[in-house]
Protein backbone atom coordinates (compact mmCIF):
# COMPACT_ATOMS: atom_id res chain seq x y z
CA UNK A 1 0.00 0.00 0.00
CA UNK A 2 1.25 3.60 -0.90
CA UNK A 3 2.14 5.49 2.18
CA UNK A 4 0.08 8.59 0.29
CA UNK A 5 -2.93 6.25 -0.51
CA UNK A 6 -6.32 7.83 0.48
CA UNK A 7 -7.46 4.35 2.11
CA UNK A 8 -3.88 4.55 4.36
CA UNK A 9 -5.01 8.12 5.53
CA UNK A 10 -8.43 7.04 6.60
CA UNK A 11 -7.35 4.47 8.68
CA UNK A 12 -4.47 6.19 10.20
CA UNK A 13 -6.44 9.13 11.03
CA UNK A 14 -8.97 8.92 13.87
CA UNK A 15 -12.75 9.25 12.75
CA UNK A 16 -13.98 13.07 13.95
CA UNK A 17 -16.92 13.58 16.25
CA UNK A 18 -19.52 15.57 15.48
CA UNK A 19 -19.07 18.73 17.10
CA UNK A 20 -22.66 18.85 19.12
CA UNK A 21 -21.93 15.10 20.55
CA UNK A 22 -21.45 16.91 23.88
CA UNK A 23 -24.34 18.22 23.50
CA UNK A 24 -26.79 15.34 23.19
CA UNK A 25 -24.90 12.96 25.42
CA UNK A 26 -26.72 12.94 29.07
CA UNK A 27 -25.36 14.56 31.92
CA UNK A 28 -22.15 12.62 33.86
CA UNK A 29 -23.93 10.76 36.43
CA UNK A 30 -20.82 11.63 39.21
CA UNK A 31 -22.59 13.30 41.63
CA UNK A 32 -22.15 16.86 41.62
CA UNK A 33 -20.43 17.04 37.93
CA UNK A 34 -21.95 19.07 35.18
CA UNK A 35 -20.05 17.60 32.01
CA UNK A 36 -21.77 15.73 29.49
CA UNK A 37 -21.59 11.75 29.83
CA UNK A 38 -19.88 10.98 26.92
CA UNK A 39 -18.62 7.42 28.42
CA UNK A 40 -20.19 4.37 29.41
CA UNK A 41 -19.34 1.95 32.60
CA UNK A 42 -20.52 -1.10 33.50
CA UNK A 43 -23.47 -1.20 36.96
CA UNK A 44 -21.90 -4.36 37.81
CA UNK A 45 -22.37 -8.08 38.47
CA UNK A 46 -25.59 -9.35 37.63
CA UNK A 47 -26.64 -6.24 35.76
CA UNK A 48 -24.87 -7.00 32.41
CA UNK A 49 -25.65 -4.96 29.73
CA UNK A 50 -26.28 -1.86 32.35
CA UNK A 51 -24.01 1.42 31.98
CA UNK A 52 -23.61 4.25 33.91
CA UNK A 53 -22.85 7.46 32.07
CA UNK A 54 -19.65 9.51 33.14
CA UNK A 55 -17.57 12.36 31.41
CA UNK A 56 -13.74 10.87 30.48
CA UNK A 57 -12.26 12.15 34.36
CA UNK A 58 -14.43 10.59 35.87
CA UNK A 59 -14.74 7.23 33.74
CA UNK A 60 -11.56 7.17 34.46
CA UNK A 61 -11.77 7.31 38.34
CA UNK A 62 -14.59 4.65 38.60
CA UNK A 63 -13.19 2.20 36.34
CA UNK A 64 -9.65 2.43 38.78
CA UNK A 65 -12.00 1.10 41.58
CA UNK A 66 -14.38 -1.06 39.91
CA UNK A 67 -14.65 -5.17 41.06
CA UNK A 68 -17.04 -7.39 38.93
CA UNK A 69 -16.57 -9.73 41.82
CA UNK A 70 -16.57 -7.30 45.06
CA UNK A 71 -18.40 -8.55 48.08
CA UNK A 72 -17.88 -12.45 46.86
CA UNK A 73 -16.04 -14.98 49.09
CA UNK A 74 -12.74 -16.58 47.46
CA UNK A 75 -14.75 -20.04 47.11
CA UNK A 76 -17.12 -18.35 45.03
CA UNK A 77 -14.74 -16.57 42.68
CA UNK A 78 -12.93 -20.09 42.47
CA UNK A 79 -16.24 -21.45 41.28
CA UNK A 80 -17.10 -18.73 39.46
CA UNK A 81 -13.69 -19.05 37.30
CA UNK A 82 -13.88 -22.68 37.08
CA UNK A 83 -17.81 -22.66 35.71
CA UNK A 84 -16.34 -20.18 33.31
CA UNK A 85 -13.80 -22.87 31.00
CA UNK A 86 -17.55 -24.04 30.26
CA UNK A 87 -19.35 -20.90 29.27
CA UNK A 88 -21.21 -21.74 32.77
CA UNK A 89 -23.64 -24.56 30.82
CA UNK A 90 -23.88 -27.34 33.37
CA UNK A 91 -21.40 -30.41 32.65
CA UNK A 92 -21.52 -34.08 33.82
CA UNK A 93 -18.75 -37.30 33.72
CA UNK A 94 -19.11 -39.48 31.34
CA UNK A 95 -20.98 -42.67 32.18
CA UNK A 96 -24.91 -43.21 33.22
CA UNK A 97 -24.34 -43.11 36.57
CA UNK A 98 -20.93 -41.73 36.60
CA UNK A 99 -18.91 -44.58 37.91
CA UNK A 100 -18.53 -46.44 34.46
CA UNK A 101 -14.77 -45.67 33.62
CA UNK A 102 -14.10 -46.70 37.57
CA UNK A 103 -16.60 -49.79 37.13
CA UNK A 104 -14.93 -53.66 36.79
CA UNK A 105 -17.26 -53.74 33.52
CA UNK A 106 -15.50 -51.02 31.74
CA UNK A 107 -11.91 -52.69 32.12
CA UNK A 108 -11.84 -55.07 29.25
CA UNK A 109 -12.30 -52.03 27.38
CA UNK A 110 -9.35 -49.68 27.98
CA UNK A 111 -6.30 -50.04 25.94
CA UNK A 112 -3.67 -52.04 26.16
CA UNK A 113 -6.10 -54.59 28.23
CA UNK A 114 -5.31 -58.14 26.30
CA UNK A 115 -8.99 -58.63 26.31
CA UNK A 116 -9.76 -55.63 24.20
CA UNK A 117 -7.25 -57.17 21.40
CA UNK A 118 -8.60 -60.06 21.55
CA UNK A 119 -12.21 -58.92 20.80
CA UNK A 120 -11.08 -57.13 18.34
CA UNK A 121 -8.76 -59.93 16.54
CA UNK A 122 -5.20 -60.06 15.80
CA UNK A 123 -4.46 -61.71 12.10
CA UNK A 124 -1.17 -60.56 11.57
CA UNK A 125 -0.14 -60.68 15.15
CA UNK A 126 0.30 -56.83 15.86
CA UNK A 127 0.01 -57.23 19.72
CA UNK A 128 2.13 -60.45 20.30
CA UNK A 129 -0.99 -63.32 19.97
CA UNK A 130 -0.60 -66.34 17.60
CA UNK A 131 -2.15 -65.77 14.84
CA UNK A 132 -2.15 -69.06 13.24
CA UNK A 133 -4.18 -70.36 16.91
CA UNK A 134 -7.69 -70.48 15.68
CA UNK A 135 -9.51 -68.49 18.51
CA UNK A 136 -13.45 -68.83 19.57
CA UNK A 137 -16.18 -67.36 17.67
CA UNK A 138 -17.57 -64.27 18.86
CA UNK A 139 -21.51 -64.76 19.99
CA UNK A 140 -23.82 -62.84 17.72
CA UNK A 141 -27.35 -61.83 19.48
CA UNK A 142 -29.43 -63.48 16.68
CA UNK A 143 -32.26 -61.83 15.25
CA UNK A 144 -35.18 -63.44 14.70
CA UNK A 145 -34.70 -63.97 10.57
CA UNK A 146 -31.23 -65.11 11.92
CA UNK A 147 -31.96 -67.33 14.21
CA UNK A 148 -34.42 -69.01 11.25
CA UNK A 149 -31.99 -69.00 8.78
CA UNK A 150 -29.51 -71.01 10.64
CA UNK A 151 -32.54 -73.24 11.77
CA UNK A 152 -32.94 -74.12 8.14
CA UNK A 153 -29.41 -75.10 7.27
CA UNK A 154 -29.50 -76.89 10.91
CA UNK A 155 -26.90 -75.49 12.63
CA UNK A 156 -26.62 -74.08 15.76
CA UNK A 157 -25.96 -70.01 17.07
CA UNK A 158 -21.88 -71.37 17.05
CA UNK A 159 -21.68 -72.15 13.89
CA UNK A 160 -18.61 -70.22 11.90
CA UNK A 161 -18.79 -68.68 8.54
CA UNK A 162 -16.76 -72.06 7.31
CA UNK A 163 -19.39 -74.50 9.54
CA UNK A 164 -22.38 -71.93 7.24
CA UNK A 165 -20.45 -72.74 3.92
CA UNK A 166 -19.80 -76.00 4.47
CA UNK A 167 -23.46 -76.74 5.56
CA UNK A 168 -24.89 -75.01 2.14
CA UNK A 169 -22.78 -76.43 -0.20
CA UNK A 170 -23.57 -79.59 1.28
CA UNK A 171 -27.74 -79.01 1.10
CA UNK A 172 -27.41 -77.33 -2.54
CA UNK A 173 -25.94 -80.80 -3.50
CA UNK A 174 -28.72 -82.54 -1.97
CA UNK A 175 -31.68 -80.78 -3.01
CA UNK A 176 -30.95 -79.25 -6.28
CA UNK A 177 -33.68 -80.37 -8.56
CA UNK A 178 -31.30 -81.87 -10.81
CA UNK A 179 -30.23 -84.37 -8.34
CA UNK A 180 -34.13 -85.66 -7.23
CA UNK A 181 -35.51 -85.92 -10.85
CA UNK A 182 -37.59 -82.67 -10.17
CA UNK A 183 -39.31 -83.50 -6.63
CA UNK A 184 -41.55 -80.22 -5.88
CA UNK A 185 -40.55 -80.81 -1.85
CA UNK A 186 -36.78 -80.82 -3.13
CA UNK A 187 -37.20 -78.00 -4.90
CA UNK A 188 -39.10 -76.05 -1.99
CA UNK A 189 -36.17 -77.00 0.61
CA UNK A 190 -33.64 -75.79 -2.24
CA UNK A 191 -35.17 -72.55 -2.32
CA UNK A 192 -35.09 -72.09 1.57
CA UNK A 193 -31.50 -73.26 1.68
CA UNK A 194 -31.10 -70.36 -1.29
CA UNK A 195 -32.67 -68.23 1.29
CA UNK A 196 -31.22 -68.75 4.56
CA UNK A 197 -27.64 -68.75 2.94
CA UNK A 198 -28.30 -65.44 1.36
CA UNK A 199 -29.80 -63.80 4.40
CA UNK A 200 -26.84 -65.24 6.78
CA UNK A 201 -24.05 -63.52 3.89
CA UNK A 202 -25.91 -60.16 4.22
CA UNK A 203 -25.53 -60.22 7.98
CA UNK A 204 -21.87 -60.68 7.33
CA UNK A 205 -22.03 -64.62 9.39
CA UNK A 206 -20.29 -65.86 6.18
Amino acid sequence: MKLNSKYFEKIRIRPERPADADAHAPRCQWDGCEEAGTHRAPVGRHKEGEYFRFCFQHVREYNKGYNYFSGLKDTDIARFQKEALTGHRPTWKVGSTGQARASGDFAPFRSGHAAYHKRMGDPFNLFGGDAARAREPVKKRLRPLEAKALETLGLSAEATGADIKARYKALVKRHHPDANGGDRGSEARFRDVLQAYRLLKQAGFC
